[in-house]
């Protein structure tokens, strides 16, 4: 602990006994360091300081332009892309609604997977897509019964393109294997297609901008059962705010745009099982409780 020895000192008695009773108590304080060689008296008032003024005049704000159509990508008619909304006097760091909508607008003129992937790799609307080095789409068989959904790749899957292809992937194709399932019979995919910067959580923002795309590849697909990996991906597409824990294990429901309804078993992330082990027991029940589904709906 450090002091100002001599400040306390200062507006003290300065007999010796004083100082020593005071250095004493400073002592077993754990006082051991001085702060300051020269005296200051703190109980001095200070002298008032001048009010600096602001200069007088004060330069005007850059003059705002019109915002400009988002661009188009190719393919799609550059008449349905929706105008930008009136320019805002701060700058934004995300994606603006004029993205979501040109996402939302992309995601429905798709009507192939193949469409979608093109239309996805195309689009600049969110700031993930700067930082990643793949767009992750899917991998699979998209004719499969059973779609699988994530929150987002990782450094792995950014690398290689491909959804759950690192530790967590492992332990995900072994998890299937369990139920008779492997990556020909089943098709997997991300809420997020892009990798966040250093494995961050993706912001409701990115999440909303990115929603369109996954909620169109689920409805093309059409898979008898979706299975969600995680919260993220239970939360954004149940529409909930329930904890994995309370949502794990029961069946919700998925209602696509055309109003499809889907089977949905949330369960927990693989990533989460390899740092909570104990867990794995309630993601082989859910992954039974898959099975028998299938196996009902068959």
């Amino acid at each position: 602990m450090r002091t100002n020895v001599r400040a306390m000192t200062a507006a003290s008695p300065n007999s010796p006994t004083d100082i020593a009773d005071i250095l004493a108590f400073y002592a077993s304080a754990g006082v051991d360091e001085a702060l300051e060689d020269a005296p200051v008296n703190r109980f001095a008032e200070a002298a008032p300081r001048p009010v600096e003024r602001a200069p007088a005049l004060v330069a005007p704000p850059p003059e705002e332009k019109a915002p400009e159509r988002p661009a188009a990508p190719p393919g799609l008619d550059a008449s349905k892309v929706p105008d930008a909304p009136p320019a805002r006097s701060s700058v934004a760091a995300v994606p603006d609604e004029a993205q979501a909508a040109l996402a939302r607008q992309l995601a429905t003129t798709a009507t192939t997977l193949e469409e979608l992937r093109q239309h996805m790799a195309a689009f600049d609307g969110c700031n993930l897509k700067a930082t990643a080095k793949n767009l992750v789409f899917a991998d699979g068989n998209p004719d499969a019964e059973v779609m699988l959904v994530g929150e987002a790749p990782g450094r792995d899957e950014d690398i290689e393109g491909l959804p759950f292809v690192g530790r967590s992937g492992r332990l995900l194709d072994r998890m299937l294997a369990a139920i008779g399932l492997d990556r020909t019979s089943v098709y997997i995919a991300n809420v997020i297609p892009w990798r966040p910067p250093g494995n961050r959580t993706p912001t409701p923002h990115e999440t909303e901008i990115c929603r369109p795309f996954i909620e169109r590849q689920i409805e093309l697909v059409n898979p008898k059962v979706l299975v969600n990996l995680g919260g993220p991906s239970a939360k954004t597409l149940l529409n909930t705010s329930e904890g994995i824990l309370r949502l794990r294990g029961n069946w919700r429901v998925h209602t696509t745009a055309s109003g499809i309804a889907i089977p949905a078993m949330p369960t927990l992330h693989p990533a989460y099982l390899l740092r909570t082990p104990a867990h794995k027991k309630l993601a082989w029940r859910d992954f039974l409780e898959v099975k028998a589904k299938l196996r009902a709906l068959s």
